[in-house]
């Protein structure tokens, strides 16, 4: 019996705003599609709380089994500031202001993205497609809905007929929005100005001006798709008209995710996805976390603590387990207090893997049914917590029960030969699987798997572009809190190294 028969999952559906029985549509196989970022700054902590839920997910439903695709996309074209119709595509603002070309705007920031991802054990994906990469196909999907009746074509542009739409399907079943009440709750009103015939519409292809710098030629003219465009055609392309998962942040689900629900279904008559899964927002000391409030601070600045609201710097793995401690669903607020505390329990959970790992049991058994039963109960808790709707905090709590019992066995207060030898067993695989396999936890301490030299050189690399941008107080600051560490940066010529004293 496959684990995920043993243990099946259930997870709460944004579109029926209930937990409900995960059945893929086609068993053992499972597509799972995220919205990946728009590289046009560096990732933020709110970027890799979403993309960690998602990893979680993707690496828990192997770990039972299933054999899963998982496409996280890059935006590098046509999602334009204020997440609107209108105004300059992010991209090319950013290009502007670095003067340099769009294109390595894109590279530099899909790199530090990839860098970041790297920083916090997050997998890479199945497929990493990227919206200029697929920009027939979007063109196809637009003409799509044009000859479906749902779109139509002013001065070069094409928008989303949502009132036609609406005639025949709910929009505004996914956020809960009705369309009636959406002129009032709309941020941006009547974007897009006299060429939309209703409020609510929105462009699926946006013509170009002549100082564009990214545009391509279609049956509208030259132009761009729309931002909510691409990952109906992405998702679609790589896992199929109708996939299980489609997942992202709270903050996508209008009107993003919402336009990509009317898109594919104007485009091609099917709703794609079964399961819409939204992740929370992080805040800091209660509040939102806002460049505008200077309480927003990038994963390097957290693990350099170069902050001013950051007492110290905390590492990836401390990072990555303080965020598994809240379910995805919940706000997660950040605090010094709360970021020590994680870290105790980070190092008591490694403390205790490692203790695990070093028992071993004497030929002569002297088998304790009862311990016997409440190790195989708390192995199997785990599992019920995570098929939960993956409910790490949980699982994690269940995980500290078993850190007691190991404890007491490397302390010889509990006889580990008490165990019987299968049930010995279950508990290291289960204790160590879910921790580094499903929950992507490493022991940066010993540099596990040589995620250490990993770790290093990304930690490197971020060194060498802050001081390539002359950014002589992170770069200093990184090195000296390496050294507090007992880790000595050597500066050479276009290079730096490392050694641990």
């Amino acid at each position: 019996m496959a684990l995920y028969e043993k243990y099946p999952v259930e997870i709460f559906n944004s579109l029926g705003k209930k937990k409900e029985k995960f059945e893929p549509i086609n068993a053992p196989h499972v597509g799972l599609y995220v919205c990946g970022p728009t590289v046009y700054n560096e990732a933020h902590l709110g970027n890799v709380r979403s993309f960690l839920t998602f990893d979680v997910v993707w690496r828990y439903l192997e770990h039972l089994g299933y054999n899963v695709r998982y496409v996280r996309n890059i935006t590098d074209v046509g999602h334009l500031v204020g997440d609107a119709d209108e105004g300059e595509d992010k991209i090319e603002k950013r290009a502007r202001i670095e003067q340099i070309e769009p294109m390595e705007i894109v590279q530099k920031y899909t790199n530090g993205f990839h860098n970041v991802t790297q920083l916090y054990n997050l997998k890479s994906p199945s497929i990493e497609p990227t919206a200029t990469a697929h920009i027939m196909e979007q063109i196809e999907m637009v003409q799509r809905i044009i000859d479906n009746g749902y779109g139509y074509e002013v001065n070069g542009s094409v928008y989303f007929d949502v009132k036609k739409f609406s005639e025949k399907y709910n929009y505004g079943k996914l956020s809960g929005r009705k369309v009636e009440e959406q002129l009032e709750q709309t941020r941006d009103g009547l974007a897009g100005g006299d060429e939309k015939r209703y409020f609510a519409d929105f462009a699926i292809w946006k013509g170009a001006s002549d100082n564009t710098l990214m545009k391509w030629n279609s049956p509208w003219g030259k132009g761009v798709p729309g931002w909510h465009l691409e990952c109906s055609v992405m998702s679609t392309k790589y896992l199929g008209e109708k996939f299980d998962i489609h997942g992202g942040g709270m903050d996508l689900k209008f009107p993003h995710h919402e336009c990509e629900i009317a898109q594919s279904i104007g485009a091609d008559g099917n709703d794609p996805v079964r399961y819409w899964m939204h992740g929370n927002m992080l805040t800091v000391n209660g509040t939102k976390m806002s460049k505008s409030l200077g309480n927003s601070f990038l994963p390097l600045e957290l693990i350099a603590g170069d902050h001013p609201l950051l007492e110290q710097g905390y590492s990836p793995m401390t990072t990555r387990f303080f965020m598994l401690q809240a379910n995805y669903r919940s706000t997660l607020d950040f605090s010094n207090d709360a970021l020590k505390a994680a870290e105790k329990g980070y190092k008591r959970l490694m403390n205790a893997m490692d203790n695990l790992n070093s028992l071993e049991q004497s030929s002569e058994l002297q088998i304790d049914n009862d311990l016997d039963s409440e190790i195989e109960g708390l192995c199997t808790q785990i599992y019920l917590e995570l098929s939960d709707d993956f409910n790490t905090p949980k699982a994690i709590a269940v995980l500290f029960e078993l850190v007691n019992k190991i404890n007491g066995f490397h302390d010889n207060h509990l006889n580990i030969s008490s165990l019987k030898k299968e049930i010995f067993e279950n508990l290291k695989s289960t204790f160590n699987s879910i921790i580094t396999d499903v929950l992507g936890l490493l022991n940066e301490e010993k540099g596990e798997s040589n995620k250490l030299n990993d770790v290093m050189q990304i930690l490197l690399d971020m060194r060498e572009e802050a001081r390539a941008n002359k950014d002589w107080s992170l770069s200093d600051k990184i090195r000296d809190d390496l050294k507090e560490k007992g880790i000595v940066l050597n500066d050479g010529k276009g290079s730096s190294s490392f050694t641990i004293e």
